[in-house]
């Protein structure tokens, strides 16, 4: 299975209109955004845990990096609620459940081999960092391993300018803006590659915005051995 597999062009979902595709544990379901392989992949999605479900415990050979953005998550390791930001590197193992239900966008097997910290971040945590022109505010998640990851909330009206040495990839919290004429808002993801700075017109109601700046895969990524033939 191929989606949005193309990391040459510009891909944009809005993934709040997309229907909600079945996962191998009963209550788990997911809309994806991004995929080279089949339940082993390389892939991004929104992923929607019904209150009580569960996945079998297994492990990231490829890494995990999740965002909350509902309810809460748990496994083995705590509860991480709404807001909640965490990065699973190579070699870590969970048994994900959620007793309330959540939706969660999840990354995997995008994280380099060499980075094997695994990172934390509960609502509020974080580096605060001097908003850019246009934002209200700017919270560093993540800086490390050629990424920097932000949660941003920018004001109503106003024009953004993200820049893009190596790659971008986004996806709207709340609110929503206007770029190059089509209308993003809840969980429209957006992925630029290098060089293709976002511009963007903030709609009346502002934009919370979660993103990423880095190469759209690490030149040291983690082997996948289905690359091939997925």
């Amino acid at each position: 299975m191929r989606i949005n597999d193309d990391l040459s062009i510009p891909a944009l979902v809005h993934a709040a209109a997309l229907d909600w595709v079945p996962s191998p544990a009963a209550g788990v379901e997911r809309r994806m955004l991004f995929r080279i392989g089949e339940e082993k992949a390389r892939a991004t999605s929104i992923v929607r845990y019904a209150p009580g479900s569960a996945f079998a415990r297994h492990g990231h050979p490829g890494g995990e990096e999740f965002l909350v953005l509902s309810g809460t998550f748990q496994d083995e390791t705590g509860d991480f609620p709404a807001g909640s930001y965490v990065r699973n590197p190579k070699g870590t193992a969970h048994a994900p459940a959620s007793a309330e239900g959540c939706v969660i966008l999840v990354k995997l097997w995008q994280f380099a081999e060499d980075d094997r910290e695994r990172i934390v971040r509960l609502p509020g945590e974080g580096l605060i960092a001097d908003p850019r022109a246009g934002a209200l505010s700017s919270r560093l998640l993540f800086d490390g391993a050629g990424e920097t990851v932000r949660i941003e909330a920018w004001q109503p009206g106003a024009d953004i300018l993200l820049p893009n040495h190596e790659g971008l990839e986004l996806l709207v919290l709340a609110g929503g803006f206007t770029w190059q004429g089509e209308a993003l808002t809840a969980w429209s993801w957006l992925r630029l590659p290098a060089h293709q700075p976002l511009q963007a017109k903030v709609g009346p109601g502002g934009a919370q915005v979660w993103f990423k700046q880095a190469p759209l895969l690490s030149p040291r990524v983690c082997a996948f051995d289905s690359d091939a033939d997925a």
